[in-house]
């Protein structure tokens, strides 16, 4: 089969892999769409201490079940129905804790201490096939059509992002960054209660499409944000994991606010607070990881209509198109890029 290949950081082609073929716990999916988000650009530039290489990326994406491990048949043959068959489509949350790490003990598995997921340290989705766990293939309504449901895994990671930031109703929001996730992250708040949403971005195009999408105020400049807010905002959200937009946006947090790191930023990066600001004004910092219990969640959003997706969907590539997806994506033009790997079109 045809996949995107990453031989070595910054070595990525389209080339033949073999058929994946599932373990008697896994399904074979066909790939219908898979998203390319930040996490792949650190892939393929060698920012991601969790990397294996070569790998096939690829973590936000669904597709047709087309094969069933062994022990899926049987149990579906015993009536122990999994509800999942051939010809089932579904969306894929892609992470894989161990489930016996003292973090995935207590609840928090997207902490896991042996962290695995696909299309990160295993073989993902930018490929016509993949298998994934049965426990991860989540049955999609027919009123989702397979391009939506590759949102489901970064809504799911904002929706863990606002379970872990515990905003109030009538709260104000600063969210830095309206790439994919500031825009679906501004799109939750605004469903939530918030009362006033502020998005910055150097890109006008994409302040253009926060406003279509519900901010109250945009900027190109968190420090215009600071003079013309000087009070500060009870909830501020960096999503763009660039440290010296990190210091800026803190700098906007009302006292006894809150401040989330939700961009992925590298894991060399370092960042200057002031812990007199932080121990004076009690300000909460948080930090947000992957998904958490949050995907069922996101798939019920996406259905019913709370995210926007035909505003987040913006450009849809064959494979053989990868290049271009990925030039796409880091010059910031449009907000989502997919893939079709069993597309000759998009």
């Amino acid at each position: 089969m045809r996949a995107v290949i990453i031989d070595t950081p910054g070595n990525i082609r389209v080339g033949e892999v073999p058929d994946p073929v599932p373990l008697p716990d896994e399904l074979l999916i066909r790939v219908g769409a898979c998203g390319l988000c930040g996490t792949d650009l650190h892939l393929i530039d060698g920012d991601s201490p969790l990397a294996r290489y070569p790998l096939v990326p690829g973590h936000e994406f669904a597709g047709e079940v087309v094969a069933l491990g062994s022990n899926v048949a049987q149990m579906n043959e015993a009536g122990e129905k999994t509800g999942v068959k051939v010809g089932s489509r579904v969306a894929i949350e892609p992470n894989l804790p161990c489930g016996h790490c003292e973090q995935c003990r207590t609840g928090h598995e997207n902490l896991c201490l042996h962290y695995e997921a696909l299309g990160v340290t295993r073989n993902g989705a930018l490929a016509e096939y993949v298998t994934v766990p049965v426990s991860k293939a989540y049955l999609l309504p027919d009123t989702l059509s397979l391009r939506e449901a590759a949102l489901i895994e970064p809504v799911s990671c904002a929706v863990h992002g606002m379970h872990s930031l515990q905003p109030r109703s009538g709260d104000t929001f600063l969210i830095v960054g309206a790439g994919t996730m500031g825009l679906l992250l501004l799109q939750l708040a605004r469903r939530g209660g918030a009362s006033r949403i502020t998005v910055v971005d150097t890109n006008e195009k994409r302040l253009a499409r926060a406003e279509q999408l519900g901010a109250t105020h945009t900027y190109t400049s968190i420090q215009q944000v600071i003079k013309e807010e000087p009070g500060g905002f009870h909830c501020v959200i960096d999503a763009t994991g660039v440290a010296v937009a990190i210091e800026q946006a803190f700098m906007a947090v009302k006292r006894g606010g809150k401040f989330m790191m939700f961009g992925v930023a590298p894991h060399e990066a370092r960042v200057s607070l002031s812990p007199f600001r932080i121990y004076n004004e009690e300000i909460t910092i948080v930090g947000s990881m992957a998904v958490l219990f949050s995907f069922q969640a996101a798939l019920d959003l996406i259905n019913a209509g709370v995210i926007d997706t035909q505003a987040i969907l913006t450009a849809a590539l064959p494979l053989t198109d990868i290049e271009r997806a990925l030039s796409l994506v880091r010059r910031g033009e449009g907000v989502k890029t997919l893939i079709l790997p069993n597309s000759q079109e998009g």
